[in-house]
């Protein structure tokens, strides 16, 4: 199981938020709803300080019944539209949050599901899940809240402190005197909060990791008996996370108490010099009330800015993880065109050639899977392919799908070379079974359709006719509508491999690739798929890895690899008589 290192490197600034405000360009009538909804409500709290002044000089210092109720109903007037505005901001913003946070998702998704598949061996699915859900709903309770309540109270700090100067230009010097000490303590706890947040975010993701591989792979943990050392990781898992949040947590906490202390502070100061004026008859009770009133306006602000702060850092290392994987290239570039000659003339099986084939993975770029393959396979076709473990057998069929391109040499399809061709069309012309076979979860016939979901009943009980499974699917509880499970944990091995069978002849494939496709089933289920392949022959092209005599015995053609490379092809009878690998490979496979 993999975990991300303590230092991962993570941007300094908040310009790492910038790439999510494109996001924002569907929704601008709603935002410019939301920034008119913040613009008064800023301005409504700032004019209730001139609203607290009106009551107390006008209405309770004048004496007059009069005087008070009017300055009442405006005071009430303010709160009417404060209340409003409030209601509009709130909702608008909330709304944009959920939006954004739903098309970032999506996003994500819809450009991680064409990446290569070199990039999950690198970048782990349960880490990028993480930052699919985690991050995501980090960004939207930013969106719409954390970003809101600052703009508002970035208005409330500069309207407030005009209006401080205006009420009272000598105990405004008091107050701007206070700035640069909230200010330091934001700066220099910032940047440290933000790198605990990325490293908190990359702690959860290690957590999420190992939660994702534990049960997904239940059976081997506990056939091993590796509980206890499965719930000891994990509980070191959660302590470095804890560890790390704590961290931030103090540093916030530090950050918010440090502010507030000196903001307040200078508020207590106030009170008394305040005072002072008004008992030297320097200023009006209304307008230290109103002053003070605007001093915790603007307290209340940084504080509360400081406080957000923190929400963006965490927010800035989100946008970092996520932009990583929506600015992740693609090693595989698609096609330029979709369809071939063959197909367009009707031609229902596919020829392939092979050139002068070579090709490294990039995580072992000094080892050759394949090295230098010529082959030509006719349409419609049996070709078994055969050889030991690591001879290239599978690497060739990922080729063949374009799930990797070779570093050197072309396979040309109908014609024309596979990179040539939009990946589309070309995964459409193979239907690929591999070794294990691969259910999703859902039922039966949701996994027998995954690759035509306009498959007719008809044409689903033919595929599973060819495959002899309509004898098992008949015996479970709700026939086709059976719930499978995850991987198809409800079936057994043999009964997985004839559906997985099923799904790519579903899909009408012009080439079927069988990955050892026999490999899980029993003498029966093999002779019943065995007999499949017969009927198959000479409708499609068929290259079928395979270990098993009955089905490399019904191949037209036998390739013989080893290390990468193509040795030998013909006959069993002939390979049996003129090449030595094989006939060891079919003593040792063909024995029984």
């Amino acid at each position: 199981m993999t975990e991300y290192p303590e230092n991962r490197q993570t941007s300094g600034n908040m310009r790492r938020l910038t790439p999510a405000l494109k996001f924002l360009q569907p929704y601008r009538l709603q935002v410019i709803v939301a920034s008119v909804a913040l613009c008064v409500t800023a301005g409504t709290m700032l004019l209730l300080g001139q609203g607290i002044r009106m009551v107390i000089d006008s209405g309770f210092a004048s004496g007059e019944t009069a005087l008070l109720t009017e300055s009442l109903r405006l005071f009430v007037i303010f709160v009417g539209v404060l209340t409003a505005g409030t209601f509009v901001r709130f909702y608008f913003v909330s709304w944009v949050g959920e939006r954004v946070s739903n098309d970032i998702r999506q996003a994500v998704f819809n450009h991680l599901i064409h990446m290569h598949p070199d990039f999950f061996e690198t970048n782990i699915p349960s880490e990028i899940q993480s930052r699919i859900t985690t991050d995501t709903t980090l960004l939207q309770t930013v969106i719409g809240s954390s970003v809101s309540i600052a703009l508002r109270n970035a208005l409330m700090f500069v309207g407030g402190l005009i209006l401080l100067v205006i009420t009272n230009p000598k105990l405004s010097l008091l107050v701007l005197g206070t700035v640069p000490f909230v200010v330091l303590p934001v700066v220099l706890f910032g940047r440290r909060v933000r790198v605990l947040s990325r490293s908190s975010q990359d702690r959860l993701a290690d957590v999420g990791s190992q939660v994702s591989e534990s049960f997904r792979h239940i059976k081997i943990v506990q056939s091993f008996n590796h509980q206890r050392a499965d719930i000891a990781q994990f509980s070191a898992r959660l302590d470095r996370a804890l560890n790390v949040a704590l961290q931030r947590i103090w540093h916030r906490a530090v950050l918010v108490a440090v502010v507030m202390l000196t903001a307040f502070g200078a508020v207590a100061t106030l009170l008394w010099v305040g005072g002072q004026d008004v008992l030297a008859g320097r200023t009006s009770p209304g307008d230290l009330a109103a002053f003070i009133f605007y001093a915790f306006i603007v307290a209340g602000s940084v504080g509360t800015i400081s406080d957000v702060w923190g929400d963006l850092q965490r927010a800035a290392g989100a946008t970092e993880r996520l932009i990583e994987l929506l600015q992740a290239t693609n090693d595989i570039v698609d096609g330029h065109y979709a369809t071939a000659k063959a197909e367009s003339s009707g031609q229902p099986s596919a020829a392939l050639q092979l050139h002068d084939l070579s090709f490294s993975y990039p995580s072992r770029p000094q080892n050759r899977a394949l090295d230098g393959i010529s082959l030509s396979v006719d349409a419609g076709e049996m070709v078994a392919i055969v050889g030991p473990s690591g001879a290239g057998k599978s690497t060739l069929f990922d080729l063949l799908q374009r799930f990797y391109d070779p570093d050197s040499g072309a396979i040309v399809l109908d014609g024309s070379d596979l990179r040539e061709r939009s990946l589309e069309s070309v995964r459409a012309a193979f239907g690929f079974v591999p070794q294990d076979p691969v259910l999703f979860s859902g039922t039966v016939r949701d996994n027998l359709i995954y690759g035509r979901p306009d498959a007719t009943a008809d044409e689903v009980a033919k595929a599973l006719d060819l495959v002899y499974a309509m004898e098992f699917i008949g015996a479970l509880p709700e026939g086709l509508d059976t719930w499978v499970g995850e991987s198809g944990v409800g079936l057994s091995g043999g009964q997985r491999q004839r559906l997985a069978i099923a799904r790519a002849l579903l899909s009408h494939p012009r080439c079927l690739l069988l990955d050892e496709a026999t490999s899980a089933l029993d003498a029966q289920s093999e002779d019943f798929v065995g007999k499949s392949l017969h009927g198959l022959k000479g409708k499609m092209t068929i290259l079928v890895i395979a270990h098993r005599l009955s089905t490399v015995r019904a191949a037209d053609r036998i390739c013989v690899m080893d290390q990468g490379c193509l040795v030998a092809q013909g006959s069993h009878e002939r390979l049996l008589a003129e090449n030595s690998l094989y006939k060891e490979f079919a003593q040792i496979q063909f024995a029984a």
